[in-house]
């Protein structure tokens, strides 16, 4: 193998370990860190992340990143290393345009900010964090300025969560949703809520985190390979091939609400655990492709986990552990999973109206990004775009404009990827049917394990080789399209509700 190739494999390890030192001091400081030793940390953080990031920008990694660019050197490198040298030379050019000093100040700035919104949600009061949400847009649209100096910032930020992808692209797909969701969801409206009366109740929290374990280990996410804690905002984070780690949080009266998180993650989880080893040290190994992230995850959660079959052979188990559900019938258990109705949190959402959240939230962002309102005015008018999409307004900012952790750290241009994962997964649904047959049946017979082996061939081990519209090529033969996922609804919900 070239000399140089293998120079930058040993290169990528050791920036790999400030990145993996990091990741485990971001993991203490969102679920067990104490308060006092938040400064401390965070210092830590910054010093972890910045020598990454000079390694990262130093000129003898450039160096080797340019002669492996040169076309008849590029040419025989096999496939994980041609996107690595294409990624990380991008990313090279990039970051060596950005300040050291103003690197580790927005690291910092963002640890602290997401403290200050931690402290506002739990408040319900937006003005104290409207001055570091202040400085993060502020700082967001500086580091991509440095960046990409003579492209639109926003535009900057998409590219960087789901690659190839821009605003008009996202504008065309979303408004196809938002045209052939709202009729559908009048139409849902109209057909009436079922009686959920039984589900009301305290669920034991340490029960709650059981049901977890079950969930995660029945969808295929391996604990000899991860790991499960409790933070204030469900999260999976990847500090290390063979470490990939889950979050989740609890409310004793909200027990759906955990255990669909806890699908979500795992989906996550999965998607990391089932790359293959020998991406290792390379950029395959990190999939920064987060539409596709979120079609894996969501994918989990909503195709298979709202589906009735998915919890027939698990429903005894869930009441063993959680005897409140032993009271609960199986039929009124499924429509309170798929009851879709207008709702403030959008982690708590049903799968139809989650898709208007993220079109609100994408909404917002360009606002922000390419319209300039300030930011004193932004619970406002996330407050009228909750009431134009969903019929309903929130009564404060912890179920309005707080309730997300993303702009506390300065993730803008993430929330599209949520739904272009929902578009990717109707595409997936189609042509896993195709392949392995009726999904109901699959998974009554408890067979899920299939379709994990399913996705980890087609999708997982390759990591993000492929970007997403490739993948969907591939996979499924054609363009990325939203009409899967609208007759996905549209069949389904018709059903459930009889119109």
């Amino acid at each position: 193998m070239n000399q140089t190739c293998e120079q930058v494999k040993e290169y990528l390890k050791k920036i790999r370990k400030y990145e993996q030192a990091a990741a485990l001091i971001s993991w203490d400081l969102q679920t067990a860190a104490p308060k006092k030793s938040i400064d401390s940390k965070l210092e830590a953080l910054g010093f972890f992340s910045t020598e990454a990031f000079r390694l990262s920008t130093a000129e003898e990694y450039g160096s080797m990143l340019r002669e492996l660019s040169r076309p008849e050197v590029f040419a025989g490198l096999d496939e994980a290393m041609q996107v690595t040298v294409r990624r990380n030379y991008r990313d090279y050019q990039r970051f060596q345009r950005v300040p050291q000093d103003f690197y580790t100040d927005y690291i910092t700035t963002s640890g602290r900010s997401e403290k200050v919104w931690e402290e506002a949600k739990r408040a319900g009061d937006f003005s104290l964090f409207a001055p570091s949400l202040d400085k993060m847009i502020a700082m967001t649209k500086e580091y991509v300025g440095y960046m990409e100096p003579d492209k639109d910032p926003y535009e900057v930020l998409l590219d960087m969560y789901e690659e190839g992808m821009d605003s008009a692209a996202i504008d065309a797909v979303f408004s196809e949703l938002k045209n052939g969701l709202l009729p559908l969801l009048s139409a849902i409206r109209a057909a009436g809520r079922p009686d959920l009366a039984s589900l009301k109740g305290t669920y034991d929290i340490e029960a709650q985190k059981k049901v977890q374990d079950l969930l995660l280990s029945y969808i295929g996410f391996d604990f000899d390979a991860g790991a499960a804690a409790e933070s204030e905002h469900p999260f999976t984070t990847g500090l290390c091939h063979g470490d990939i780690r889950v979050t989740n949080h609890y409310n004793e009266t909200l027990p759906l609400s955990s255990m669909f998180s806890a699908i979500h993650e795992g989906g996550h989880a999965i998607f990391e655990q089932n790359i293959d080893s020998a991406y290792i040290n390379t950029a395959a190994e990190q999939v920064n492709l987060m539409g596709l992230h979120e079609s894996q995850s969501r994918f989990y959660e909503n195709i298979l986990g709202r589906t009735p079959a998915f919890w027939t052979p698990l429903y005894g188990k869930l009441g063993e552990l959680l005897p409140p559900f032993k009271a609960i019938p199986f039929d009124t258990f499924c429509r309170a999973i798929n009851d879709v109705h207008p709702s403030f949190i959008r982690t708590e959402a049903d799968e139809v109206t989650y898709c208007l959240h993220i079109i609100l939230r994408y909404e917002m962002e360009k606002a922000i990004f390419q319209e300039n309102v300030p930011t004193d005015r932004l619970p406002a008018l996330w407050n009228d775009k909750m009431e134009e999409l969903l019929g309903i307004r929130p009564e404060n900012d912890a179920e309005g404009i707080l309730q997300d952790m993303h702009w506390s750290e300065g993730s803008f241009g993430y929330f599209p990827s949520y739904l272009l994962g929902s578009v990717y997964d109707g595409m997936f649904l189609k042509q896993i049917e195709k392949e392995l047959g009726n999904l109901d049946c699959i998974l009554e017979e408890g067979r899920i394990q299939e379709i994990t082996a399913w996705l980890k061939e087609k999708i997982h081990r390759y990591g993000s080789i492929y970007n997403s519209r490739e993948v969907i090529r591939r996979v499924c033969g054609g363009e990325v399209s939203a009409k899967p996922l609208l007759d996905y609804f549209r069949s389904k919900y018709s059903r459930i509700y009889g119109f």
